[in-house]
């Protein structure tokens, strides 16, 4: 009981709700406040046939316009030991015999969305890797290639295009086995084909450095102010015209910013958590080396501490 201002009692006093009828009514003088009133909390009553069976769902996912019958097909369950156990299993035998348009497309959607899962990635991403899957199926032109790496290289192309662009390595990693070289194939199959399709080329977007950079200085640990200093740095290293990957540069720059700092990393640490080479971010420190005064910020590192970096 909740209390409420009663018309009739010129006071507040206790009401009561009536759940079956919807009423509110006041438990002084009996007047209804107020009736037909909506029960907004949730109805988690069961609807299953089999007593043992207490999932209290009873709505299906939403609509998929990328699936022939918008995901919206009725799927029979397998039995579970109740009753009708041999009708079910007969009927959900029948019925995965039969011919399913989109059984191909669920499969790659459900490794979509295994991968994406995997990698922390947004909704969005995945249901645009679906897009670019589905458009090159409808070509039928894929058959006989490595579905793994053309289901990855569609993951890529989307984080591309949703300007949340992850690694090929970092891809690799959740690709069930197919190689750089197969996921980099994949790719200019995919914008080939769709190229050929629109009559456009695909646009997939720039990769900056800054891109990666929380998502790195977060696997190693990075205080705020080194990463906020690392940040600040990578942004200032796009002035300057250093003939490196973004990825190249976003490693270098972590590694200078962590010798600066009382938390110093391992070369070999800060290559495990980018994907870059240990060779290459040397080559890459050695490109920086020369604009570093001007690429660290001033309130991170006094100039005392930048001489005092070692020398490529």
């Amino acid at each position: 009981m909740s209390d409420a201002y009663c018309s009739d009692c010129k006071r507040q006093t206790e009401v009561v709700f009536d759940h079956s009828a919807g009423d509110t009514v006041c438990s002084e003088c009996g007047l209804v406040l107020e009736s037909h009133s909506i029960d907004e909390r949730s109805e988690w009553r069961i609807f299953a046939n089999e007593s043992g069976d207490n999932d209290p769902v009873r709505v299906g996912g939403p609509t998929n316009p990328l699936l022939a019958d918008g995901g919206l097909a009725t799927v029979i369950a397998k039995p579970n030991g109740a009753s009708g156990e041999f009708l079910s299993s007969s009927l959900s035998r029948w019925q995965n015999r039969g011919s399913n348009p989109d059984r191909g497309l669920i499969l790659a959607f459900k490794t979509i969305a295994t991968m994406s899962d995997r990698l922390g990635l947004v909704a969005t991403i995945k249901d645009r890797a679906n897009e670019i899957y589905k458009k090159v199926e409808d070509q039928k032109s894929s058959r006989g290639r490595n579905q793994d790496a053309l289901l990855a290289a569609c993951l890529y192309i989307a984080c591309r295009q949703e300007d949340k662009p992850r690694t090929v390595k970092e891809i690799c990693s959740v690709a069930n086995g197919a190689t750089k070289k197969e996921i980099g194939r994949a790719r200019e199959y995919i914008v080939k084909q769709i190229g050929l399709e629109t009559g456009q080329s695909v646009e997939m977007g720039t990769i900056h450095a800054g891109d990666f950079m929380r998502r790195f200085c977060s696997n190693l640990g990075m205080n705020n102010q080194a990463v906020k200093a690392a940040q600040e740095a990578v942004q200032k290293s796009e002035e300057f015209d250093i003939r490196r990957s973004p990825i190249s540069i976003a490693a270098a720059v972590i590694y200078i910013t962590t010798q600066l700092s009382d938390d110093k990393k391992l070369l070999r640490d800060i290559s495990l958590a980018t994907g870059v080479a240990e060779g290459t971010i040397r080559n890459s420190y050695k490109d920086l080396y020369p604009h570093i005064s001007k690429i660290i910020p001033s309130w991170y590192a006094k100039e005392e501490d930048l001489k005092n970096l070692c020398s490529p």
